[in-house]
């Protein structure tokens, strides 16, 4: 079976303009992704501020996505997390999957499960999804890592997992996974800045931050990658690595959203608990994302 997710997913921004979702920015986005050449799109994760979402935002949200994509590429909805696995199990079996290819959800946080509370929660999941799940290893926001044996135990255990975000930043754990997991079962990095080194490792790409901005570059690094043409792949990868420390100097989407004021998108409003970018910090991104344009990688 063909892999949708190979390549470039986009983690894609929820712009603000007075306090209120732009959507009229977000079209914008969408097409600017789209024709940038990413093979999917991931709305409603962290980088698109969920969590400063209510439940009707949240649905706005994806109806619009689905509307303006209009199936030209894949979509994963990144709204299927939660530290309380029945309700979560019960928001699923209530939700309209009508236009969702996939759903992307991280393993709880706050309370720190044990491994065995993971595979559990997980497999809770799979008794009520309707949607392949793609599983979504974030150690630095959930505070607790899922071990490589418990995410290759999962894609064995049923194959509604069909891959993983993995964003612990740690390449040998990301090995270990493709070494050891089935064959439908796809490895992807959350990471943008080893997100090349992964692909050399076997993975099969990435769900970027970056891609919201230089979709063009930063897909045609991973597909220079896939196709195991490093020389390009790194040139290109390299393009683009000074703007990763801006992008998360003052954390996600908190950088991008600026980097997206600066090319013209959108405003680079944030919701608290977030805080707009300092001064100082938006002085150097700006900087790094002005050379970016000068090279051409917009």
């Amino acid at each position: 079976m063909e892999n949708k997710f190979k390549g470039t997913g986009v983690a894609i921004i929820t712009p603000f303009r007075n306090g209120e979702i732009d959507f009229d920015a977000m079209t914008r986005i969408i097409d600017h992704v789209i024709s940038g050449g990413v093979e999917y799109i991931v709305a409603l994760g962290s980088t698109g501020e969920t969590a400063t979402l209510d439940a009707a935002e949240s649905r706005t949200v994806l109806d619009h996505v689905i509307a303006v994509v209009n199936q030209r590429v894949p979509i994963v909805a990144g709204n299927f997390a939660g530290n309380n696995t029945k309700d979560l199990c019960k928001y699923i079996k209530s939700f309209d999957f009508t236009g969702i290819d996939a759903i992307l959800s991280s393993s709880p946080a706050y309370v720190k499960p044990s491994q065995e509370g993971i595979f559990q929660h997980y497999m809770a999941m799979a008794e009520v999804s309707p949607r392949p799940i793609i599983l979504y290893n974030v150690p630095g926001r959930t505070r607790s890592n899922m071990e490589w044996e418990t995410t290759v135990r999962l894609a064995n255990a049923n194959p509604i997992f069909i891959g993983i975000k993995e964003a612990s930043g740690d390449l040998i754990q990301a090995t270990r996974i493709i070494k050891n997991r089935p064959p439908h079962f796809f490895v992807t990095s959350g990471d943008d800045e080893v997100a090349m080194p992964m692909v050399a490792c076997g993975g099969e790409g990435v769900i970027s931050v970056m891609a919201n901005a230089f979709p063009s570059s930063f897909s045609g690094m991973i597909r220079a990658a896939l196709a195991e043409d490093f020389v390009k792949a790194r040139e290109l990868n390299f393009q683009t690595y000074d703007l990763h420390k801006w992008l998360y100097v003052e954390g996600n989407p908190v950088g991008i959203k600026s980097a997206m004021e600066i090319l013209g998108f959108c405003t680079n409003e944030v919701r608290l608990p977030l805080a707009k970018m300092s001064d100082a910090n938006y002085a150097g991104l700006k900087k790094a994302v002005e050379a970016a344009i000068q090279a051409h990688l917009v």
